[in-house]
C-alpha cells in the first residue's frame, strides 16, 4: 500500500532481502491493514459481488509477511516458520470472513516464487506446504488460488501434481491452477515484448478430469481475445490469436 508520506507499507521495511526502503509496520499499522481488507470484503459483497479474492502472492504486503526474505519481525507476526508468518493472512481472513459471514466464498492468492526471486521455495516439501495451507483453511480461506509462471510445472520431484494439485491433495479445498494458460510463452516473457503463440490446453483438461484441481485462472488468453473461452468451448481453436504486449495496455 502506497503511503502519501512517501513509503510502502511493509513487514520489516524491506523490498527484498537485505533490501531496506524504509521501517517496518508498527502494531497499529498492521491492525489498520487488517482492518482495511475487512471492510474492502464488506464494501465488495455489499456492492454485489459473489465472492472476493485476497492478493496473497508475488512479492506483495501478505506475501512479504509470508517470506522470510522480507518479514524479520520479533513480534507476533513474525517467526522462523512460516505458519507463524502467516499469522497476519490468518488474521486478515478471519476479520473477512467475520465481515462478510460464513457463506460468502472467500479466496486467497498464494505463490511460491515472488517477483523479486522468482526462484523462491517457501515449502520446500509437501509436510512445509501443508502445515502453510492449512494455516490459511484453518483461518476460513474457501478456495486456495495457486500461481505458478507455468501450470503444467510439477510442484515436487517424484509427482506430476502442480501447485494447485498439491494443494488440493493436502487441504481438500477447493484449488485454482494459473500460469501460461493457453500460451507457448510465459509472463514475464511478455513484459520484455515476447509474443506468445496458442498452446494446447488438453494437459489441462486431463488434469481438470482428473479432479487435481477445480478452477482455472486465464489471464493474458484473455486479455488478448476476451472472446477466448467461447472459442475454446466450441472447438474453435483455429480462431485462437497470438499474444502481443499492446494487449496489456488496453481493455477493448
Amino acid at each position: 500500500e502506497w503511503k502519501p508520506e512517501g513509503g510502502y507499507d511493509s513487514p520489516s521495511g524491506l523490498s527484498s532481502p537485505g533490501k531496506k526502503f524504509g521501517e517496518g509496520m508498527s502494531e497499529e499499522a498492521v491492525a489498520d491493514a487488517i482492518d482495511a481488507f475487512a471492510r474492502a470484503a464488506a464494501d465488495a459483497k455489499r456492492l454485489g459481488f459473489e465472492t472476493v479474492e485476497l492478493h496473497g502472492a508475488h512479492g506483495y504486503l501478505i506475501d512479504q509477511f509470508f517470506w522470510d526474505g522480507t518479514n524479520e519481525r520479533e513480534d507476533a507476526y513474525g517467526s522462523k516458520d512460516l505458519p507463524g508468518r502467516a499469522r497476519f493472512a490468518g488474521d486478515i481472513l478471519r476479520a473477512v470472513r467475520k465481515a462478510v459471514g460464513p457463506d460468502y466464498p472467500v479466496i486467497i492468492r498464494i505463490s511460491q516464487w515472488k517477483q523479486q526471486d522468482f526462484t523462491v521455495k517457501m515449502a520446500p516439501t509437501p509436510k512445509a506446504l501443508e502445515a502453510w495451507l492449512t494455516a490459511l483453511t484453518d483461518a476460513g480461506a474457501d478456495i486456495l488460488h495457486c500461481s505458478q509462471r507455468r501450470f503444467w510445472e510439477p510442484e515436487f520431484e517424484g509427482s506430476d501434481l502442480n501447485f494447485a494439485g498439491w494443494a488440493k491433495k493436502l487441504t481438500g479445498v477447493p484449488t485454482i491452477t494459473v500460469g501460461s494458460v493457453g500460451l507457448s510463452g510465459e509472463f514475464v516473457a511478455a513484459y520484455a515484448g515476447e509474443a506468445s503463440q496458442p498452446a494446447s490446453i488438453d494437459d489441462l483438461l486431463r488434469r481438470l478430469e482428473r479432479e487435481e484441481f477445480d478452477l482455472v485462472a486465464v489471464g493474458r488468453a484473455l486479455l488478448q481475445d476476451p472472446n477466448w473461452a467461447v472459442k475454446i468451448h466450441q472447438g474453435r481453436n483455429d480462431e485462437l490469436m497470438s499474444f502481443e504486449r499492446a494487449a496489456m495496455a488496453s481493455l477493448s
